[in-house]
């Protein structure tokens, strides 16, 4: 293995994975930390935690776990992913993590960067951009559970970390490969360990790809790793896969103005079922209700509690953050296990939290990528009858649920 990944859920990690499988790279996907070596044929690696909301201490523990399998693979260099909307709250855990990945490397210059244009990710004077909107005025700021009021990514992790918080312009990214390399070198010498590093285009990523060469540790979203497969002398190419019959379902649980937008426009030509977190938390609304509508039911079913923001926020107040949170998650793995067990052989999932419940609950370990659906989101096969597409909450175009079952089924 060569390159080691890990990510901190499983959307992401997806995300990232498809980026480097695009790339040439022979990827695998792992749900959780292996129990045994990596197939002699892989070359990159993706670990993918369900870290991103935890307590700081158990997403450092978790991913030095992460670090320490990857290192036995043989890997030379590691990737921190997290989400290119930054999701953290100021006690996040982004910076404890980079932190201790850093110092378990002897890694001294870090690049920090979030940027994922293909899906409207910018980052412009170490602000954070949403398409044309800052990060804290897209919708972003409601999300339930890492809320995102300042969209400058520097101030936002130097709340998080120990150390120094640097920063590369954009016009040094605009001068290519050996400006940024002398920059990160400028800024480690000034006592910067984290870098933020401006990105608005896919060629200013592949540029940062290129000054990362030989680096033991990046971090960010999947798009900075656009450029690291030619740094292994890989090449793109075709993506592999197989069609996959049978029936299909989606769950929802997220909240994003995209993924709401996605289940108004599903709703139109396909059953949904609305989940009500009160119903869920007092036993009214169980699993295996929804597990038999999903299987009865025509077309692409939907099972969705992508409430608005101002609905979720009742609920948490109500019921507690913790308990509401754990409450759906476990009911969508649970579903989810029920659904397949029933024969569901084609899952789609929107949300992080979401999505990571149901490979958990659906005990998946490792997920071969196939091709892109939409920017940032991969087919994934899991067995020879099951195969999954995890979208997180903010990508995806409006038809998205459709399109991917196309892909899934191998009509697209």
């Amino acid at each position: 293995m060569l390159l080691g990944c890990i990510g901190d859920d499983f959307t992401g990690s997806s995300d990232l994975a498809n980026t480097l499988a695009k790339g040439g790279m022979r990827t695998a996907q792992y749900t959780g930390i292996p129990g045994g070596p990596a197939g002699d044929d892989v070359q990159a690696g993706v670990v993918a935690l369900k870290s991103r909301s935890i307590e700081p201490a158990d997403a450092v523990r978790q991913s030095l776990a992460a670090l320490d399998w990857l290192k036995r693979q043989g890997c030379e260099q590691f990737f921190f992913k997290y989400c290119s909307t930054f999701d953290s709250t100021a006690k996040g855990n982004i910076g404890p993590v980079a932190d201790a990945l850093a110092e378990a490397l002897e890694a001294h210059k870090v690049i920090i960067c979030p940027a994922f244009p293909g899906t409207g990710r910018s980052i412009y004077q170490g602000h954070l951009f949403v398409k044309d909107s800052l990060l804290s005025e897209s919708g972003m700021q409601n999300h339930p559970l890492t809320p995102m009021s300042d969209p400058d990514i520097r101030r936002w992790l130097a709340l998080q970390t120990r150390h120094e918080v640097g920063h590369i312009a954009a016009l040094a990214v605009f001068a290519g490969a050996k400006a940024i390399a002398q920059e990160l070198s400028d800024q480690q010498a000034a006592g910067k360990r984290h870098i933020v590093v401006d990105a608005i285009r896919d060629e200013d990523l592949i540029e940062i790809g290129k000054a990362a060469k030989g680096l033991p540790l990046i971090t960010g979203g999947s798009g900075v790793a656009l450029g690291l497969p030619a740094n292994f002398g890989c090449a793109p190419g075709p993506v592999p896969w197989a069609s996959q019959a049978g029936k299909s379902m989606a769950l929802s649980g997220s909240c994003s103005i995209a993924t709401r937008a996605q289940v108004a426009h599903h709703a139109t030509t396909n059953p949904t079922h609305e989940i009500i977190a009160a119903d869920v938390i007092e036993g009214r609304l169980t699993p295996e209700i929804i597990a038999d509508w999903l299987i009865g039911a025509d077309g692409i079913p939907l099972a969705y509690s992508s409430a608005d923001p101002k609905a979720i926020k009742q609920v948490q107040e109500e019921y507690g953050l913790e308990k509401s949170s754990d409450a759906l998650e476990a009911f969508f793995a649970e579903t989810a296990k029920l659904a397949v067990e029933r024969g569901v052989t084609r899952v789609i999932t929107a949300g992080g939290e979401t999505s990571g419940a149901v490979v958990e609950g659906l005990g998946l370990n490792m997920l071969e990528i196939g091709p892109e659906i939409d920017p940032g989101v991969p087919a994934l096969r899991a067995s020879s009858d099951l195969v999954l597409a995890l979208k997180s909450g903010n990508f995806g175009a409006e038809g998205f649920f459709e399109k991917a079952d196309r892909v899934l089924r191998g009509e697209a």
